[in-house]
């Protein structure tokens, strides 16, 4: 069989999950805190006609090995961690990350289960606690809930993350509650779960460990919490509609490889008749 027809059944493989990222990207250009995906390519282990032969000075000239292709591979399929476009909401609740870090948000509120997101459209529920649109606990600095006084009839967030209670006689004064904002070493090694949330891995930070921090913090970098904003998805759709074009073209480039060398063995098997 033509070595020509799998390395074309591979570059399909590969430009059709490149189209599956592409796809991804574009069907959340509006989602809160998303990061796009890039499809990396490789080549495949190529195969020696023949192999290298030495140089020997003023006896012999060298050789470069004859190696011929086997098609291509994915090499790695990234999450670009730039930061996006901030929108302006005016709700106090919802926060943005200017720099590095994620919040943490909890499920059940005991810091044992812990993810991880960019996205700060947050609001109090019936008990005055901060959680997150799927009803996750938003932790503070502690690991702990963050739950508000009922005495407390407004409240602001600093850009180090502390909230500002103003209470019924209209005076200001600092909770010591500080929203935890958590720096990542490798952001590109942490596992997409569904939800705008991310889970730490081994290859995020060593051993998987997660240490809460504030924002702010010049120890670990980082970013400021702006309250009132949320930062928008990363997406580039000029980018994402070039790159379609040219996974398409591949493609179908690909699959003409497959074609022709289809026809050359038909041509193959006619020399018999």
């Amino acid at each position: 069989m033509l070595r020509s027809m799998y390395s074309g059944v591979s570059g399909m493989r590969g430009f059709q999950t490149k189209l599956d990222v592409i796809g991804n990207n574009i069907a959340n250009v509006n989602t809160v805190g998303f990061k796009a995906g890039r499809v990396m390519f490789k080549d495949i282990l190529s195969q020696s006609m023949s192999g290298v032969t030495a140089s020997v000075e003023g006896e012999q000239g060298g050789v470069n090995a004859k190696q011929i292709g086997l098609g291509v591979t994915v090499a790695a399929i990234d999450t670009l961690h730039t930061p996006g476009s901030a929108m302006t909401t005016s709700k106090p609740t919802d926060l943005r990350i200017d720099g590095d870090g994620f919040f943490a948000v909890s499920p059940g509120g005991d810091g044992e289960t812990m993810y991880l997101t960019r996205a700060g459209n947050f609001d109090l529920d019936a008990n005055r606690q901060l959680v997150n649109a799927d009803g996750m606990f938003v932790l503070d600095s502690g690991g702990g809930i963050i739950q508000l006084d009922a005495e407390v009839t407004a409240f602001s967030i600093s850009q180090t993350g502390e909230i500002i209670a103003i209470g019924a006689d209209g005076l200001a004064e600092p909770t010591g509650i500080f929203i935890a904002v958590t720096v990542v070493s490798n952001p590109g090694g942490l596992e997409k779960v569904g939800g705008n949330l991310y889970r730490m891995t081994p290859n995020a930070n060593p051993e998987g460990e997660l240490e809460l921090g504030q924002a702010a913090d010049p120890e670990t970098g980082s970013g400021s919490i702006i309250s009132g904003q949320l930062e928008m998805s990363n997406v580039d759709l000029t980018n994402e509609f070039t790159e379609m074009i040219v996974a398409q073209r591949g493609f179908q480039s690909n699959s003409r490889i497959i074609t022709t060398s289809d026809e050359i063995l038909q041509e193959v098997v006619n020399l018999k008749r």
